[in-house]
Protein backbone atom coordinates (compact mmCIF):
# COMPACT_ATOMS: atom_id res chain seq x y z
CA UNK A 1 0.00 0.00 0.00
CA UNK A 2 1.12 3.53 -0.74
CA UNK A 3 0.82 4.53 2.93
CA UNK A 4 3.43 1.90 3.85
CA UNK A 5 6.09 3.31 1.55
CA UNK A 6 9.09 4.86 3.27
CA UNK A 7 9.20 8.38 1.87
CA UNK A 8 12.96 8.55 2.37
CA UNK A 9 13.38 5.78 -0.22
CA UNK A 10 11.74 7.81 -3.00
CA UNK A 11 13.51 10.17 -5.40
CA UNK A 12 11.02 12.65 -6.85
CA UNK A 13 11.90 14.27 -10.16
CA UNK A 14 10.84 16.37 -13.11
CA UNK A 15 12.58 17.21 -16.38
CA UNK A 16 12.44 20.14 -18.77
CA UNK A 17 13.15 19.63 -22.45
CA UNK A 18 13.55 21.75 -25.58
CA UNK A 19 14.09 21.06 -29.29
CA UNK A 20 17.69 20.01 -29.99
CA UNK A 21 18.26 23.18 -32.04
CA UNK A 22 16.61 26.56 -31.80
CA UNK A 23 15.37 26.59 -35.39
CA UNK A 24 14.12 23.92 -37.76
CA UNK A 25 16.56 25.28 -40.36
CA UNK A 26 19.46 24.42 -38.04
CA UNK A 27 18.76 20.70 -38.56
CA UNK A 28 20.53 18.90 -41.36
CA UNK A 29 18.43 17.87 -44.35
CA UNK A 30 18.04 14.27 -43.24
CA UNK A 31 16.84 15.28 -39.78
CA UNK A 32 14.38 17.74 -41.31
CA UNK A 33 12.87 14.96 -43.43
CA UNK A 34 12.72 12.63 -40.43
CA UNK A 35 10.97 15.33 -38.38
CA UNK A 36 8.50 15.88 -41.20
CA UNK A 37 7.61 12.18 -41.12
CA UNK A 38 7.60 11.90 -37.32
CA UNK A 39 5.33 14.87 -36.73
CA UNK A 40 2.93 14.38 -39.63
CA UNK A 41 0.21 12.64 -37.62
CA UNK A 42 0.22 15.15 -34.76
CA UNK A 43 0.26 18.31 -36.87
CA UNK A 44 -2.00 16.99 -39.65
CA UNK A 45 -2.65 19.80 -42.15
CA UNK A 46 -2.71 22.54 -39.52
CA UNK A 47 1.04 23.21 -39.41
CA UNK A 48 4.06 22.73 -41.59
CA UNK A 49 6.92 20.66 -40.19
CA UNK A 50 8.85 23.88 -39.58
CA UNK A 51 5.95 25.58 -37.79
CA UNK A 52 5.48 22.53 -35.57
CA UNK A 53 9.16 22.26 -34.69
CA UNK A 54 8.83 24.37 -31.53
CA UNK A 55 7.11 21.31 -30.00
CA UNK A 56 9.93 18.94 -30.92
CA UNK A 57 11.22 18.92 -27.36
CA UNK A 58 8.67 16.31 -26.28
CA UNK A 59 10.34 13.67 -28.50
CA UNK A 60 13.68 12.33 -27.24
CA UNK A 61 14.84 11.81 -30.84
CA UNK A 62 14.46 15.52 -31.64
CA UNK A 63 14.84 17.17 -28.24
CA UNK A 64 17.21 17.45 -25.33
CA UNK A 65 17.06 17.82 -21.56
CA UNK A 66 18.01 21.21 -20.15
CA UNK A 67 17.13 20.56 -16.50
CA UNK A 68 16.48 17.63 -14.17
CA UNK A 69 15.21 18.61 -10.73
CA UNK A 70 15.13 16.07 -7.92
CA UNK A 71 13.80 16.05 -4.39
CA UNK A 72 13.95 13.67 -1.45
CA UNK A 73 12.73 13.50 2.13
CA UNK A 74 14.79 13.58 5.30
CA UNK A 75 12.54 12.67 8.21
CA UNK A 76 13.69 12.71 11.84
CA UNK A 77 10.22 12.47 13.37
CA UNK A 78 6.57 13.12 12.50
CA UNK A 79 7.10 16.71 13.56
CA UNK A 80 10.49 17.22 11.94
CA UNK A 81 10.89 16.57 8.22
CA UNK A 82 12.61 18.21 5.28
CA UNK A 83 12.15 17.96 1.55
CA UNK A 84 15.46 18.75 -0.12
CA UNK A 85 15.44 19.92 -3.73
CA UNK A 86 18.30 20.37 -6.17
CA UNK A 87 18.77 20.56 -9.95
CA UNK A 88 21.12 19.43 -12.68
CA UNK A 89 21.46 21.82 -15.63
CA UNK A 90 23.88 23.01 -18.31
CA UNK A 91 25.33 20.70 -20.96
CA UNK A 92 23.01 17.72 -21.48
CA UNK A 93 25.81 15.16 -21.24
CA UNK A 94 26.79 16.55 -17.84
CA UNK A 95 23.15 16.64 -16.71
CA UNK A 96 22.70 12.98 -17.54
CA UNK A 97 25.97 11.85 -15.99
CA UNK A 98 25.35 13.83 -12.81
CA UNK A 99 21.86 12.36 -12.53
CA UNK A 100 23.21 8.85 -13.14
CA UNK A 101 25.84 9.38 -10.44
CA UNK A 102 23.12 10.39 -7.98
CA UNK A 103 21.12 7.25 -8.73
CA UNK A 104 24.11 4.96 -8.46
CA UNK A 105 25.49 6.49 -5.28
CA UNK A 106 22.30 7.17 -3.27
CA UNK A 107 19.28 5.49 -4.90
CA UNK A 108 20.62 2.20 -6.21
CA UNK A 109 19.09 -0.29 -3.77
CA UNK A 110 16.02 -2.47 -4.36
CA UNK A 111 14.03 -0.40 -1.85
CA UNK A 112 14.57 2.84 -3.77
CA UNK A 113 11.91 4.22 -6.12
CA UNK A 114 11.72 7.01 -8.70
CA UNK A 115 8.54 9.12 -8.75
CA UNK A 116 7.26 11.64 -11.33
CA UNK A 117 3.94 12.80 -12.75
CA UNK A 118 3.39 10.96 -16.04
CA UNK A 119 6.91 9.68 -15.46
CA UNK A 120 6.27 6.26 -16.98
CA UNK A 121 5.15 7.83 -20.27
CA UNK A 122 7.55 10.77 -20.39
CA UNK A 123 10.30 11.48 -17.84
CA UNK A 124 11.74 8.00 -17.30
CA UNK A 125 11.83 6.85 -20.95
CA UNK A 126 13.02 10.28 -22.13
CA UNK A 127 16.00 10.23 -19.76
CA UNK A 128 16.82 6.64 -20.74
CA UNK A 129 16.64 7.39 -24.47
CA UNK A 130 18.83 10.47 -24.16
CA UNK A 131 21.38 8.45 -22.16
CA UNK A 132 21.51 5.83 -24.90
CA UNK A 133 21.87 8.54 -27.56
CA UNK A 134 24.86 9.88 -25.59
CA UNK A 135 26.28 6.35 -25.18
CA UNK A 136 25.78 6.39 -21.40
CA UNK A 137 25.21 2.99 -19.82
CA UNK A 138 21.78 2.96 -18.21
CA UNK A 139 21.65 2.94 -14.42
CA UNK A 140 19.73 0.04 -12.87
CA UNK A 141 16.70 2.17 -12.04
CA UNK A 142 16.19 3.07 -15.71
CA UNK A 143 17.18 -0.23 -17.30
CA UNK A 144 13.87 -2.06 -17.76
CA UNK A 145 15.08 -4.74 -20.15
CA UNK A 146 13.91 -8.16 -18.98
CA UNK A 147 12.21 -6.84 -15.85
CA UNK A 148 8.74 -7.93 -14.80
CA UNK A 149 6.22 -5.12 -14.13
CA UNK A 150 6.51 -5.52 -10.36
CA UNK A 151 10.28 -5.25 -10.59
CA UNK A 152 10.19 -1.77 -12.14
CA UNK A 153 10.99 0.71 -9.36
CA UNK A 154 8.91 3.57 -10.75
CA UNK A 155 6.02 5.45 -9.16
CA UNK A 156 3.78 7.67 -11.27
CA UNK A 157 1.38 10.08 -9.57
CA UNK A 158 -0.71 10.27 -12.73
CA UNK A 159 -1.10 6.49 -12.75
CA UNK A 160 -1.93 6.46 -9.04
CA UNK A 161 -4.62 9.09 -9.60
CA UNK A 162 -6.18 7.09 -12.45
CA UNK A 163 -7.04 4.19 -10.12
CA UNK A 164 -7.03 1.87 -13.13
CA UNK A 165 -8.96 4.27 -15.41
CA UNK A 166 -6.77 4.63 -18.49
CA UNK A 167 -9.21 6.76 -20.49
CA UNK A 168 -8.18 10.06 -18.98
CA UNK A 169 -5.18 12.34 -18.51
CA UNK A 170 -4.98 14.69 -15.53
CA UNK A 171 -2.36 17.41 -15.70
CA UNK A 172 -0.14 18.32 -12.78
CA UNK A 173 -1.75 21.76 -12.67
CA UNK A 174 -5.27 20.33 -12.49
CA UNK A 175 -4.39 17.71 -9.91
CA UNK A 176 -2.68 20.18 -7.58
CA UNK A 177 -5.73 22.43 -7.88
CA UNK A 178 -8.31 19.79 -6.95
CA UNK A 179 -6.13 18.51 -4.10
CA UNK A 180 -5.64 21.96 -2.61
CA UNK A 181 -1.90 22.10 -3.31
CA UNK A 182 -0.20 25.41 -4.24
CA UNK A 183 0.08 25.56 -8.02
CA UNK A 184 3.56 25.07 -9.51
CA UNK A 185 2.42 26.81 -12.71
CA UNK A 186 2.41 30.37 -11.40
CA UNK A 187 5.04 31.70 -13.79
CA UNK A 188 5.64 29.77 -17.01
CA UNK A 189 4.27 26.49 -18.32
CA UNK A 190 5.76 23.75 -20.45
CA UNK A 191 4.87 25.43 -23.73
CA UNK A 192 7.07 28.42 -22.83
CA UNK A 193 10.24 26.57 -21.83
CA UNK A 194 11.62 26.57 -25.39
CA UNK A 195 11.25 30.35 -25.69
CA UNK A 196 12.68 31.02 -22.23
CA UNK A 197 15.68 28.79 -22.99
CA UNK A 198 16.55 29.88 -26.53
CA UNK A 199 15.30 33.46 -26.69
CA UNK A 200 15.57 34.68 -23.10
CA UNK A 201 18.58 32.52 -22.19
CA UNK A 202 17.06 32.30 -18.71
CA UNK A 203 17.97 28.85 -17.37
CA UNK A 204 17.44 30.06 -13.80
CA UNK A 205 13.75 30.64 -14.52
CA UNK A 206 13.47 27.13 -15.95
CA UNK A 207 15.18 25.65 -12.89
CA UNK A 208 12.69 27.36 -10.57
CA UNK A 209 9.83 26.05 -12.69
CA UNK A 210 11.25 22.51 -12.75
CA UNK A 211 11.84 22.47 -8.99
CA UNK A 212 8.29 23.65 -8.33
CA UNK A 213 6.98 20.73 -10.38
CA UNK A 214 9.17 18.31 -8.43
CA UNK A 215 7.82 19.68 -5.15
CA UNK A 216 4.27 19.38 -6.51
CA UNK A 217 4.81 15.69 -7.31
CA UNK A 218 5.89 15.08 -3.71
CA UNK A 219 2.89 17.04 -2.44
CA UNK A 220 0.52 14.92 -4.53
CA UNK A 221 1.97 11.70 -3.16
CA UNK A 222 1.57 13.05 0.37
CA UNK A 223 -2.09 13.84 -0.31
CA UNK A 224 -2.68 10.39 -1.81
CA UNK A 225 -1.26 8.89 1.39
CA UNK A 226 -3.43 11.12 3.59
CA UNK A 227 -0.40 12.96 4.97
CA UNK A 228 -0.08 16.69 5.59
CA UNK A 229 1.46 18.56 2.68
CA UNK A 230 4.79 20.32 2.99
CA UNK A 231 5.03 23.82 4.36
CA UNK A 232 7.45 26.36 2.94
CA UNK A 233 9.68 25.91 6.01
CA UNK A 234 10.03 22.19 5.26
CA UNK A 235 11.31 22.72 1.70
CA UNK A 236 15.06 23.23 1.42
CA UNK A 237 16.82 24.14 -1.83
CA UNK A 238 20.38 22.83 -1.98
Amino acid sequence: MISKLNLENILFLDIETVPETQHFSDLDETKQILWDHKSKYQRKEDFTAEEFYERAGIWAEFGKIVCISVGYFKIQSEELRQFRVTSFYGDELKILNDFKNLLESHFNQTKHLLCAHNGKEFDFPYIARRMIIHNIELPTKLNLFGKKPWEVAHLDTLELWKFGDFKTYTSLKLLTNVLGIPSPKDDIDGSEVCRVFYEDNDIDRIIVYCEKDTIAVAQILLRLRGDAILTDDEIVHI
